[in-house]
């Protein structure tokens, strides 16, 4: 017969209290993580969209039962506005990480130029960074930190100029042999024309005819638009970031006689494939009109397009809605693997990641795996077009939910 003593009982008591404060500390209630993006400014309206993903993508996790190696532990969004310049990014990430320590992971912050910013920030706090942005020098910089899911705009344009020019060829029974370049100065417009340049087209078998940067936002298209006219290029590489950039250069060719798919123009970015666009000028101006992304509505995805779509009111759930509803599920899948809500754990988690399954489904090579850079490996991309009035996917075949029409002029 055991005698229980006041002593044994206390003790006993305390060994349990104190297992159970050990057991509440590895499995927290929540797990705070955080989307730095512009939610003001001319970039605005896409950080509206990736707080939406983000916020649906929570939701889901939360609601299929949350961290399931932290006892289910639920995810909580924390936003942060990353303004409309890198200055205001840089100081909103110096926010972010001062007053929310203990943060596990981030997404962020849209613009190529202003994560470049922030994550000079995250990286010093040692806080995991998922970012969509472009910007081939976002990893390149020797962080550890900051993971890229999607491919830089270098190998974007690496991989989708080859693949226009055969669509070109196919369509119209010869290859386009000129090329105009009209861009902006933003980071990650700049590392989608880099290839063109560096090799002056050579690289791709294009003479360069028109070769022009401008700073967001623009004054007057004109003399962009009158220097493309009256070089007649074959085709025209337009990389810009602002919706009312996009607006009124695709108005001033059609005003100049170039618009309306008479000239081949292909964008980068999701700007021109906005649903303001379409709100706030003539859709049919933008028949025709594609551009390269890193990620968007596709082939497979009907579901979450249908659910993102019927929550937020939006026509379509663009690259920025898809693109950071997966991070949440990225970091969810790196919180399994990690076991505790740790920043570092996590960090060792999203090196080590290898899925083909889950959130990988939300990415185009359906497969979430990175480099020793933070690059995801053959992340693709995707060519979007818009064809009566909306813009689909037309490139790879796999995720095409249409074929692509090449502008005969």
């Amino acid at each position: 017969m055991i005698t229980l003593t006041r002593r044994h009982l206390l003790g006993t008591t305390a060994a349990g209290l104190a297992a159970v404060a050990r057991t509440a500390a590895a499995d927290p209630a929540e797990v705070k993580i955080a989307l730095l993006v512009p939610l003001s400014g001319a970039w605005g309206r896409f950080g509206v969209t990736m707080r939406e993903g983000a916020e649906l993508g929570v939701r889901d996790v939360n609601a299929q039962g949350g961290v399931k190696a932290l006892g289910g532990a639920k995810l909580k969004l924390m936003v942060f506005d990353a303004g409309d310049s890198a200055e205001k990014a840089k100081e909103a990430a110096q926010r972010m990480v001062a007053d929310q320590p203990d943060l596990v992971a981030a997404s962020g912050a849209y613009l190529s130029t202003f994560t470049l910013a922030a994550t000079e920030v995250t990286e010093r706090a040692e806080l995991p960074m998922l970012t969509l942005s472009y910007s081939d020098l976002i990893t390149n910089r020797g962080f550890r930190y900051v993971f890229q899911t999607s491919s830089r705009g270098d190998d974007q344009a690496n991989e989708s100029i080859p693949a226009l020019l055969k669509m070109a060829e196919q369509a119209t029974g010869k290859r386009p042999q000129t090329v105009g370049i009209i861009t902006d100065n933003t980071g990650a417009s700049i590392s989608f024309v880099k290839p063109l340049r560096d090799s002056n087209g050579e690289k791709f078998g294009l003479k360069i005819v028109v070769n022009e940067t401008f700073t967001p936002p623009l004054a007057d298209a004109t003399q962009l638009i009158q220097k493309v006219r009256a070089a007649r290029p074959d085709m025209l590489i337009m990389p810009v970031t602002v919706i009312s950039d996009a607006k009124q250069l695709i108005e001033k060719m059609n005003e100049f006689g170039i618009g309306r798919g008479r000239l081949p123009t292909i964008c980068s970015g999701i700007a021109v494939a906005d649903f303001d666009m379409q709100k706030n000028m003539n859709p049919a101006l933008l028949d025709g009109l594609m551009t390269v992304v890193a990620n968007w509505d596709a082939k497979g995805e009907d579901q979450i397009q249908a659910k993102f779509k019927a929550e937020t009111h939006e026509p379509w759930m663009t690259q920025n809605g898809i693109s950071t509803y997966g991070d949440m599920w990225i970091i969810k899948a790196a919180l399994e693997k990690a076991g505790k809500a740790d920043r570092h754990a996590v960090a060792d988690a999203l090196r080590t990641l290898d899925i083909t399954d889950g959130p990988a489904m939300f990415f185009p090579g359906h497969r979430i795996e990175f480099d020793s850079k933070g690059l995801r490996e053959n992340a693709g991309l995707v060519i979007v077009q818009w064809q009566k009035g909306t813009p689909i996917t037309v490139y790879p075949p796999e995720l095409a939910v249409a074929a692509p029409i090449w502008p005969k002029h």
